[in-house]
């Protein structure tokens, strides 16, 4: 993801002029919401307000009012075909000249966008667990990736941050409320341990195991002669991604499940 604060630092520091487009306000269907934002100067462009023709438009907008000499420009666009869209809705722009106050706002902004991602815990850092860490590493998520072995976590690269610990299934009590935990070890006895805590506590937004139909009765045999509940149990997801694709590559694996936490944690 684009850290603006940090280009338009950059920029700053060279002496080139730019500007920051934002989305003020939208009616109807628009391809981002409001609040969304850019940066343009007179050879790059950073950050989207969602492509296409708008885009294009508010770039050569900003390069307009930077080579102009202005400091502000407020446009409304219509999303229809003479704007080469076929959305429909219609955006407010505000467009200004950045200052150096504006990289500490910026900054400030993403700081707090940080703060709210949604948290993933997995737990495995084999070819599956690197797989998905590796799919996750592009999406606007807070990413651990989680194994006993610390071998495994050497190549682990920020933002997905990795930790060892001798006994994962330790750290599933401190994980933030939300949290989506995906459970893909290279033991199964160490994914049932795991499984079994993470479906215990009632505040998850999803809990996952890779495997198939049988490994999941067979879990569920053993979770419920546990003392598990038939409640807690429905809340797993397995297997992870869905049945429905054979292909049981640990890419393929990966893709499907890093869409089907999109869909848990971004719901909204």
């Amino acid at each position: 993801m684009t850290l603006l604060s940090m280009e338009l630092a950059s920029l700053l520091a060279r002496h080139e002029s730019a500007a920051i487009v934002e989305i003020t306000q939208t009616e109807g269907s628009t391809p981002r919401e409001a609040g969304a934002q850019m940066l343009v100067s007179a050879h790059q462009s950073f950050g989207t307000i969602g492509g296409g023709h708008l885009e294009f438009h508010a770039i050569d907008m900003a390069r307009a009012m930077l080579a102009g000499g202005e400091d502000q420009r407020e446009l409304t666009l219509h999303l229809g075909p003479q704007m080469g869209q076929c959305c429909g809705g219609r955006v407010q722009l505000k467009l200004w000249r950045a200052k150096s106050v504006d990289v500490t706002d910026l900054a400030r902004l993403e700081a707090q966008d940080e703060t709210a991602l949604p948290d993933i815990a997995i737990f495995g850092a084999g070819h599956t667990g690197q797989a998905l860490a590796r799919q996750l590493a592009h999406l606007p998520f807070k990413v651990r990736l989680i194994d006993d072995r610390i071998d495994t976590l050497a190549t682990v690269c920020a933002p997905i941050l990795p930790l060892q610990h001798d006994h994962p299934g330790d750290l599933i009590a401190d994980l933030p409320i939300g949290t989506a935990v995906v459970v893909l070890t290279h033991s199964h006895a160490l994914d049932y341990t795991i499984l079994a805590a993470a479906l215990r506590r009632h505040d998850f937004a999803y809990v996952g195991m890779i495997g198939s139909q049988t490994k999941k009765a067979r879990f569920a045999s053993w979770f419920m002669a546990s003392g598990g509940t038939r409640p807690a149990l429905s809340r797993l997801t397995c297997p992870i991604g869905g049945a429905d694709v054979k292909d049981k590559r640990p890419a393929i694996i990966a893709a499907l499940t890093a869409a089907e936490l999109v869909r848990a944690l971004l719901h909204k």
